[in-house]
């Protein structure tokens, strides 16, 4: 049994969309993007048990999602999210590249 619910927000669904599209048609490979969103998808869901033990982030880019901002990391992604009670928002899904200052 689950201990969050998990709610993926229109801007990460909106950056999964932009990476799958990248992978596929920029790098021409529909294969790679279907194996990569996957391990995507399930590093993801993997927040429903176990969200806490990563550290919060009070780095300035982090803070404009929120005080209480997380992050994990899948490959080269970051995945960005909040916990708000029993419910695990994902809010971004960038490149660690794009993320500055770190």
């Amino acid at each position: 049994m689950s201990k969050y619910a998990l709610i993926i927000l229109d801007a990460a669904k909106e950056d999964i969309i932009d990476l799958s599209n990248t992978i596929r048609f920029e790098y021409k490979s529909p294969a790679t993007a279907v194996k990569y969103l996957r391990g995507l998808y399930k590093e993801i869901n993997r927040l429903m048990n176990n969200a806490e033990p990563f550290p919060l982030q009070t780095h300035q880019y982090f803070l404009q999602y929120g005080v209480k901002v997380r992050r994990l990391n899948y490959k080269k992604m970051t995945i960005i999210y909040t916990i708000i009670n029993s419910t695990v928002y994902i809010q971004r899904v960038v490149p660690a590249s794009t993320i500055t200052g770190l």
